[in-house]
């Protein structure tokens, strides 16, 4: 659960299915939909009744060779929506009764992830038990790496904290305990390409953020130590998300950085890095991918916050190629659902 919030219930129910055999897709019922311009792979699966975020990765895999860079839609062409369907079975009247009873699945809501975003439900229990600190780059009076898109300023900081909700209702999904360190109560997950500046960001619980950078750090690593002695014999672990500001021809791929002495640190650094290799070779064959995981204990919050942790840094707001993979929220989704996947690894290695 997310600290301090206490999630409304919600309870949704559907038909049941409770049939033994494999699922499948059936080729004679694949549905397949023409992209409008300004559609991406979340906002076509809405459009269509389908979970956007349990369905991205089947989506890309179906639709593979019609996907520009892997992720993104051509306007005009068709795609395939992947609707799971059970093999067609002759059903006895003593199962199909069965088959139709109501099940209840049961949700809870998160207000912090916005009213479109908030209900979260349990993928698993994988991560049940596990503490996870949660800190975006920036935020309050400070808006981090700015550049201009379509002649409006963007800022790193609300990029950042997309991705950090996103990873957080990732997390939530499969049991983890989250704690989202720079919060902004009215934001939630957006799925805008420009996200609008705010300075209202707090530290947790509600902390104002200071102005001066090194109070602000010192501020953060407080907190994240505070919590990490309450939690003290539980597995933790410190997620830091920043986006970089090199000069504007510079575009960089995805990195990560741990402490020098931090064995736990190194493991999940690398499990995620792993992670985004596996992705790129799968949804990028014709590109290579050239971000690394390395330790940087010169980094305040990788020196001085007590959990085992990993700083990423997931691409350059200033170049072009960059702002693509952030501005884009289809993207945005993927790193955060990539980011989480390798923190299973890491845990489950």
């Amino acid at each position: 659960m997310i600290h301090r919030f206490t999630p409304n219930k919600v309870l949704l129910f559907f038909l049941g299915v409770c049939l033994t055999g494999t699922t499948a897709f059936s080729q004679d019922s694949l549905i397949t939909v023409t992209a409008e311009k300004g559609d991406g792979i979340l906002s076509l699966l809405r459009k269509q009744g389908v979970d956007p975020y349990d369905s991205f990765d089947d989506f890309v895999a179906l639709n593979i060779s019609n996907l520009r860079d892997s992720v993104h839609l051509y306007a005009g062409r068709r795609y395939i929506i992947p609707v799971a369907e059970l093999d067609t079975v002759e059903v006895i009247p003593a199962i199909k009764k069965q088959a139709t009873q109501i099940k209840k699945i049961e949700g809870k809501a998160f207000p912090i992830f916005g009213k479109k975003h908030e209900i979260v439900l349990s993928k698993s229990e994988r991560l049940k038990g596990n503490v996870y600190y949660l800190v975006s780059g920036h935020g309050g009076p400070d808006p981090g790496a700015m550049a201009i898109y379509g002649g409006k300023p963007i800022a790193e900081d609300e990029y950042a904290y997309d991705i950090t909700l996103r990873l957080a209702k990732e997390l939530l999904a499969h049991g983890a305990t989250v704690y989202i360190i720079i919060r902004d109560e009215n934001d939630g997950i957006r799925d805008d390409r420009v996200l609008e500046i705010d300075r209202d960001e707090v530290a947790y619980p509600d902390k104002a953020i200071p102005l001066n950078q090194v109070a602000r750090l010192k501020q953060r690593v407080q907190i994240v130590n505070e919590l990490y002695r309450k939690n003290r014999g539980k597995y933790q672990r410190l997620i830091v998300t920043h986006i970089d500001s090199r000069s504007k021809g510079q575009n960089i791929d995805v990195f990560f950085y741990h402490h020098e002495k931090s064995k736990n640190g190194k493991k999940l650094a690398e499990s995620i890095h792993k992670t985004f290799q596996e992705k790129y070779k799968k949804y990028q064959p014709n590109r290579s991918y050239s971000g690394t995981f390395e330790d940087r204990t010169s980094l305040y919050l990788v020196k001085k916050t007590h959990p085992a942790m990993t700083f990423i840094e997931v691409g350059n707001i200033r170049n072009k190629k960059d702002q693509r993979r952030i501005l884009d929220p289809d993207n945005r989704q993927a790193l955060a659902k990539w980011i989480s996947e390798g923190i299973l690894l890491d845990y489950e290695d």
